[in-house]
């Protein structure tokens, strides 16, 4: 599935989807109104839309299939656009964004929108506005008829400045914000949303789309109405669950010296963790970690440079604090541990995989008691005697199919 290069111009008269064809999506100059009448530097406004990929029907099947993915949901060929908006960082300073947006080569005009939310990246340019090989979720979902918003977050993709790793708050904003910017967009290429949302993710993005999901009903990403939640292998209960396991063997070393280091370095920058990386890391792993996390370097870089494992990493003493968590871990654990406590008023289910060494199956358990607690009744899905991104591979048919089945309300 080869990218299809595309080039912005600036925005003009109405376009047309077959105009687009030919010239590519129109990129929005700034202090123009969008489409749905913003006024320059809202969040959410679009500054441009490139087209970045085009897929027939039997090309995503065949991409699907190759990745062990069910492709019987597949209905259309996609068209993808990277898509730049306006959002806020951490501080709630202006800043901008890119995502994905792709929407079905055929089908109706008007459209719902699923919200995917990808997983854990140290490198921005493995992002879904920028890397065919993170579009696959995308891909799967439009193919079924509907418009997919998939948010690279802060600092990944096109955007500017690092990753905020783990910060709820700002990837729900920036997830937030991808879906008015895709509204905007969507009228661009000729199409319109209904309003409809499912929201989905995996990983990292398995919890943003429970805080996101808490958000949009609770009002805050007006014109769209929450339909269904279907996140897969999220590290819901960073306390209770996610951080112990890194000690006690339900993580792989691998993966727990890769998520811990990127959780200090990036939440060190929000919270006070520690003032000099030696107060926290062994060396020689101090002195290269946060240069380890600028977002140029590939995963497999960062886990050759660091320790076998999180107790050869950690100093004696941050290694007994992880294990009784104080001080600026403790906050950002508190601080982002709240994905799941609300009511959904909508169906959810939980998908995880019961040989999942990265983000073991207790988040979703937990998670699950904790939405009960509120009320609500929350299926958790097991997939399967599966690793992490074998419980991804697992849940995506099945989800596509839910999205599709009669879950609107």
């Amino acid at each position: 599935m080869e990218k299809q290069p595309g080039r912005p111009i600036r925005k003009g008269p109405a376009v047309t989807l077959g105009a687009l064809a030919l010239v590519g999506v129109a990129g929005v100059a700034p202090g123009i109104p969008g489409a749905d009448g913003q006024r320059s530097g809202e969040r959410g406004e679009v500054v441009s839309v490139v087209p970045v990929a085009a897929h027939s029907r039997t090309e995503v099947a065949r991409a699907l299939r190759a990745q062990h993915i069910g492709a019987a949901p597949v209905r259309y060929g996609v068209l993808a656009y990277r898509v730049t908006y306006r959002t806020v960082d951490p501080q709630g300073r202006p800043t901008t964004a890119t995502g994905l947006l792709t929407v079905p080569s055929g089908g109706g005009h008007r459209l719902g929108l699923v919200s995917d939310t990808h997983g854990t990246m140290a490198n921005r340019s493995y992002a879904p506005s920028v890397a065919e090989a993170a579009r696959t979720q995308s891909y799967l979902f439009a193919a079924t008829g509907r418009a997919v918003a998939a948010p690279d977050y802060l600092g990944l993709g096109e955007g500017p400045g690092r990753h905020p790793y783990m910060d709820t708050r700002s990837a729900v904003t920036a997830s937030v914000d991808m879906l008015h910017a895709s509204r905007t967009a969507a009228g661009l290429l000729g199409r319109s949303l209904t309003g409809d949302l499912y929201v989905t993710g995996f990983s990292q993005g398995g919890q943003v789309a429970m805080a996101l999901a808490r958000a949009v009903q609770g009002g805050d990403a007006a014109g769209f109405r929450l339909k269904a939640v279907a996140p897969v292998a999220g590290p819901y209960d960073l306390q209770g669950t996610e951080e112990p396991a890194l000690t006690d063997g339900r993580v792989n070393d691998v993966s727990g010296v890769f998520y811990l280091s990127y959780f200090l370095v990036a939440q060190n920058r929000l919270h006070p963790i520690y003032k000099d990386p030696a107060e926290v890391f062994r060396q020689p792993y101090a002195g290269r970690v946060e240069r380890l996390f600028d977002g140029r370097h590939k995963d497999e870089d960062i886990v050759r440079r660091l320790a076998p494992t999180v107790r050869q990493l950690l100093t004696d003493r941050f290694y007994r604090q992880l294990r009784e968590p104080s001080g600026g871990l403790l906050a950002a654990l508190r601080a982002n541990g709240h994905a799941c406590d609300w009511k959904p008023e909508v169906p959810v289910r939980l998908y995880a995989g019961n040989r999942d060494t990265d983000v073991p199956i207790g988040n979703a358990r937990t998670c699950a008691r904790t939405l009960a607690q509120r009320g609500a009744r929350v299926r958790v899905l097991e997939v399967g005697p599966v690793d992490h991104f074998g419980s991804d591979r697992a849940a995506l048919a099945g989800i596509a199919r839910w999205f599709s089945g009669g879950t609107a309300r």
